[in-house]
């Protein structure tokens, strides 16, 4: 098995190197492309942060234990550190979670895997997943724990006329009475709406020194001091709305409606076999769609984040090839002269460089992402917060395959 586990990481290795060869070799103009940034090292530079990255990645798989395709049994099952439980597909609960936010939207797995009123479920720290073969739609559903909570802790009483519907009216959902705007309705939006929320069963209101609004399936909270000033500036110039990864945040009623229930969430022994989770089990790469003008991240043949991007303008085409993340900055400022034209822009969020200075990067200066306009000079512009996710995802060495 560890000879397998070795061969696959050295072809992996081995592949890397030819695209990083056959990148470098092609001409300039076609090598670096156009470029909003001044490339941050030199093109053997470059390849030997990418070839010292993929050495680093073959030992941490050796750590955590590769997920080979080839190697899996049926049922994949991995442990998660962070809350000491394992999280398994034998009820498919572990694509659905890497499939639909991950720790972001449902946080980690605080229980095993457990049957509650008839039913396979197990708690997460935001969420419930419950196993139900029969549904037509999706085995696995998320738990209505807003709605239990609310009724089983007594909020009602202590909250009055909030969680009741009072009839539809302009802007509210039939279904119970509450409307959905703000912030918190653009994060319902973007992350699952209906599907993972559930319906609204209250109205905004302040709990807990934050203003939070209760869904069927959850709650959210609004964190405003997460976009820090300059954002915010640059809201009321433009008048643009800027959202960070962790401005809006979905609380733990997981965790506090198991706590009421007495579920056990103490860590549990690793099982023997099962590897530490970590995105970097999966071979991680990011698919950009010219045409389309949109971004997939990918786990092995898993979707795991879209996200919709602005690209290079005609005459600073992004340019197209299949490269790799090699050199990331938090925060950057931008500067170039192309083309007649020079630019500085400062204060550019969550950048990752693909080729030259080509970058993966947050945008606060327009909000056409995913609408067929190009608005760069080569770059892949996305929304603060989609780009603030691909860079806690990805890491140095991440390829990135950009085609129309």
């Amino acid at each position: 098995m560890q000879r397998r586990t070795i061969s696959y990481s050295l072809l992996t290795l081995i592949t890397l190197l030819i695209v990083i060869s056959l990148l470098w070799m092609r001409p300039a103009q076609a090598r670096i492309g156009n470029a909003d940034f001044v490339a941050p090292m030199s093109k053997s530079e470059a390849q030997a942060a990418l070839v010292a990255a993929q050495a680093q990645q073959m030992q941490l798989r050796r750590q955590l234990g590769l997920l080979d395709p080839k190697q899996l049994p049926f049922s994949p099952t991995v442990y998660v550190a962070e809350t000491g439980h394992h999280l398994s597909d034998r009820s498919g609960f572990l694509t659905f979670w890497r499939a639909n936010g991950q720790k972001v939207i449902f946080g980690y797995p605080i229980s095993e895997e457990l049957v509650e009123n008839g039913r396979i479920v197990q708690y997460f720290e935001r969420a419930r997943f419950e196993f139900n073969p029969a549904s037509p739609h999706a085995s696995v559903q998320l738990g209505l724990i807003g709605s239990e909570l609310v009724r089983e802790t007594g909020l009602t009483t202590s909250l009055g006329a909030a969680f009741s519907p009072t009839g539809a009216t302009e802007g509210t959902f039939p279904e119970t009475g509450h409307s959905l705007s703000g912030e918190l309705r653009r994060f319902w939006e973007r992350h699952g709406g209906i599907g993972i929320f559930g319906f609204p069963i209250s109205t905004e209101f302040e709990q807990d020194g934050r203003v939070v609004q209760y869904f069927e399936r959850g709650r959210l909270e609004w964190w405003p001091e997460d976009v820090d000033s300059f954002f915010r500036n640059q809201e009321a110039i433009t008048g643009f709305n800027l959202s960070t990864l962790y401005e809006v945040r979905v609380s733990d009623l997981g965790r506090r409606l198991a706590a009421a229930r007495g579920i056990k969430t103490e860590p549990v022994a690793q099982l023997p076999g099962t590897p530490i989770w970590s995105p970097a089990l999966w071979d991680r790469h990011i698919d950009v769609d010219l045409t389309n003008q949109y971004l997939t991240a990918y786990e092995g043949d898993l979707a795991v984040w879209t996200a919709p991007i602005a690209t290079g303008r005609d005459g600073f085409n992004t340019p197209v090839g299949d490269y790799a993340i090699y050199y990331r900055l938090p925060m950057q400022d931008m500067v170039g002269n192309m083309g007649g034209e020079s630019w500085y822009v400062p204060h550019i969020p969550w950048v990752q460089y693909v080729v030259g200075g080509v970058a993966l990067h947050g945008t606060y200066w327009h909000d056409a992402h995913g609408t067929g306009v190009r608005m760069s000079h080569g770059c892949i512009n996305l929304r603060i917060d989609d780009a603030q996710w691909l860079y806690e995802w990805a890491d140095v060495g991440t390829t990135v395959q950009i085609h129309y």
